[in-house]
């Protein structure tokens, strides 16, 4: 098994192999064209050797920052939507303790635009010491920045002229209102990479900053990251799981399968999938084309959204992403009564359990007419989580580029915004219909 691996023994029966070898030419093509960077969108594709080319002055800066940080504050509130906030977010649940956070509390705002959200947050954070990580390449995107302006104020009431030291924009380099405002108020900054898009970015100081302040081993997640560089390079769908990932989701979807779901046995993985449904749905949701995102976190889904994976719809596939260590010691306890009779698990850890709850769960979904793929993962730590959020963004720039889009636009996401502003009164847009 490699770092991450893509198991199809749940799958063979609904894809034959020669059906995989007939797509090898379309995907040694697309291939060249990802690496030549010669497809739409191949502007935006500086993440394909982000990690291995990493400046190391760079990252040692942000290594620093988060320790003074951690020094100076308990509270991070990183201020973003979107790609700006999901990654770091998703590695943070997925490394950080389930109960008792670390020392520096790492919480997020801008991502909606609920009051009572915002209005909670100011309460938990009177008497806190505060610093802000707003993250926006043009800072006027309209969650983020109402955020930005409440928080700001609070905090310049707080601190007055020292609450510009306590603020760090990550945004472009020499455009856009928040570059502006770095300049006119001096607040610490780091870059956006202007050939890196917003989903794509979480390797880069927009998730690496906020989880370095959470204690995140950030060196190591940029290591396995290089490391998938490395491994997931051949043209080779046979030999490249990431390609075979993409190859099999656009198989399945060309029968029908249009939906899928990622499923896992693991509560923590929930950012993850979040991450997830951003980094596929908007990359390949256009033209009237693309694979639904979902997902599920099992055995607890198993009873709501289970009844519908078993019996539902046939238009799903699952993906299943499986932690194959078993690491922790927790073993199920003999109980001489045996009244709940479960002494027949006496003495097995709970990841074994958990491992043929899953493995359960695919034999009974793939019985039901569910396709199921499985991504087995060694380890849940800093490195074996870079080299899967490589894997996923080259998967997802394979496949979308497979169905005949460009991977890196997102025109649909804007029309909402124009109908917010025309009904907000925003100068300069006009309503539609008088």
């Amino acid at each position: 098994m490699g770092t991450v691996s893509l198991n199809n023994k749940y799958a063979v029966q609904f894809i034959e192999q020669n059906e995989v070898a007939a797509v090898q030419d379309f995907i040694a093509a697309t291939h060249r064209k990802i690496h030549e960077k010669t497809g739409a969108g191949a502007e935006y594709l500086g993440w394909l050797e982000w990690a291995s080319i990493f400046d190391q002055n760079e990252l040692a800066r942000i290594e620093e920052t988060a320790q003074k940080l951690r020094a100076k504050s308990d509270v991070l509130i990183v201020i973003g939507i979107g790609g700006s906030y999901l990654g770091a977010k998703a590695v943070q649940d997925l490394l950080q303790p389930s109960f008792g956070l670390n020392e520096m509390d790492v919480i997020y705002a801008g991502q909606n635009l609920s009051g009572r959200y915002l209005e909670e947050l100011l309460a938990y954070i009177e008497g806190k010491e505060v610093t802000l990580n707003v993250i926006s390449k043009s800072g006027t995107t309209t969650e983020p920045a109402i955020a930005f302006r409440v928080l700001r104020a609070w905090m310049q009431e707080k601190y007055g002229e020292q609450a510009a030291d306590r603020i760090i924009a990550t945004t472009d380099k020499t455009e856009g209102a928040l570059r502006k405002s770095v300049e006119k108020s001096g607040y610490t900054s780091f870059e956006i990479p202007s050939d890196i898009g917003g989903r794509y970015s979480v390797l880069t100081a927009v998730g690496l900053l906020p989880l370095a302040v959470a204690g995140v081993d950030i060196r190591k997640l940029v290591e396995g990251a290089a490391q998938a560089e490395k491994e997931l390079v051949s043209p080779n769908v046979f030999e490249n799981d990431a390609y075979l990932y993409a190859a099999y989701r656009q198989i399945l979807n060309a029968r029908g399968h249009s939906v899928e779901v990622m499923a896992s046995f693991e509560p923590a993985m929930a950012g993850l999938n979040e991450w997830w449904k951003q980094l596929f749905g908007e990359s390949e949701g256009k033209q009237g084309k693309g694979i639904f995102p979902a997902s599920v976190i099992y055995s607890t889904d198993l009873h709501s959204l289970g009844q519908y994976l078993q019996n539902g719809r046939r238009t799903l596939f699952e993906t299943m992403i499986s932690f194959t260590a078993d690491e922790h010691e927790s073993k199920i306890p003999y109980d001489e009564e045996d009244g709940d009779g479960l002494n027949y698990l006496a003495d097995k850890t709970m990841h074994e359990v958990n491992q043929q709850a899953m493995n359960a769960t695919a034999l009974a979904h793939v019985e039901g007419g569910v396709p199921v793929l499985t991504l087995e993962v060694e380890r849940m730590d800093a490195f074996h989580t870079g080299y899967l959020l490589y894997f996923f963004m080259k998967a997802c720039a394979m496949s979308a580029y497979l169905s005949g889009v460009n991977p890196f636009d997102q025109p649909g996401v804007e029309l909402y915004k124009q109908n917010m502003f025309e009904l907000l009164g925003k100068p300069g847009y006009e309503k539609k219909n008088n």
